[in-house]
């Protein structure tokens, strides 16, 4: 957990340092509309870029993923010749494969380019389901490369954050304009917090919303690479097993199973439920499962 949350802080303070020296550079002053704009752009993307380009050392790091340059076992043979397969199917580049050691039924995939991601399994993933399974969980993955769920998430992110920076100070400085200097400019400081944090949770419902439907299609992917039956089950299996989840923050949104809400707090879940998952795959016209993977 430490290192997590220096890796975490170091990056934001990286990123931060790197965003005041170029505006120092280029002369730009955060407190004009334009430079506003431009410090929101850059820092709103900036985190998120970085994220994102950082995205395989850090689910690497973070889950102690090994990846397989030389197959040891049949499992590993047969892991690699699967997402091969698949990625060729879904017209990708070969992805990594990795397994990392964690007891639930999990899996992801990471990445800045469809052409250089990382698929990884769980130890726990390999010891509860057959084979036909977790084909269907690659497939999944492979599904989220080919319709690069990653980098769309990282820009739909970075929109997000803009947009959070700009409104919270916009308004701020509105309500710091009603008050004399010195109470206005504590009033500003105090309204930029709350509002960072009000802004900020709807940003992330918006961002779940989006990562829900991201599963869907996902899914759909699973199924048009490894068969219907084959991802139902899957998802069948991984309802049976559903709580735990060991995966980091970072990539969690990118993982196969998700975690339980309801209620309000349904709204921030990266994961529909997985009745609803499987509800609709059952449903779905075979030409949806073919639009799951862009190929």
């Amino acid at each position: 957990m430490f290192k997590r949350i220096t890796l975490f802080l170091a990056t934001n303070l990286a990123v931060l340092v790197l965003l005041s020296i170029v505006m120092a550079v280029f002369g730009i002053d955060p407190a004009t509309n334009a430079g506003l704009l431009v410090f929101a752009a850059l820092f709103g993307f900036g985190g998120a870029l970085v994220s994102l380009l950082m995205s395989k050392w850090t689910a690497k790091r973070f889950t102690g993923a090994q990846v397989i340059t030389q197959p040891r076992s049949e499992v590993e043979r047969w892991l690699v010749e699967t997402v091969r397969r698949q990625a060729q199917a879904a017209g990708i580049g070969m992805p990594e494969v990795a397994i990392y050691d964690a007891p639930e039924i999990n899996a992801f995939a990471t990445g800045a380019n469809r052409n250089n991601a990382l698929v990884a399994v769980s130890t726990g993933l390999l010891r509860s389901m057959d084979r036909d399974e977790a084909e269907a969980v690659l497939g999944h993955e492979v599904a989220h490369v080919a319709n690069g769920d990653m980098v769309t998430m990282a820009l739909l992110q970075g929109v997000l954050n803009t947009f959070v920076i700009v409104l919270a100070r916009v308004v701020a400085r509105a309500v710091s304009n009603f008050m004399d200097r010195d109470m206005g400019s504590m009033a500003y400081f105090a309204v930029v917090v709350v509002l960072d944090l009000v802004f900020g949770l709807f940003a992330s419902m918006i961002a779940m919303w989006f990562s829900r439907q991201r599963e869907f299609r996902a899914d759909a992917g699973g199924a048009a690479l490894a068969g219907r039956h084959k991802m139902i089950a899957a998802l069948e299996r991984l309802a049976q097993n559903q709580g735990a989840n060991t995966l980091p923050r970072q990539i969690a949104a990118f993982g196969i199973s998700g975690g339980l809400g309801h209620g309000l707090r349904r709204l921030l879940m990266s994961h529909p439920p997985l009745e609803e998952r499987i509800a609709a795959l059952r449903n779905a016209p075979p030409e949806q499962l073919r639009e799951g993977v862009l190929a």
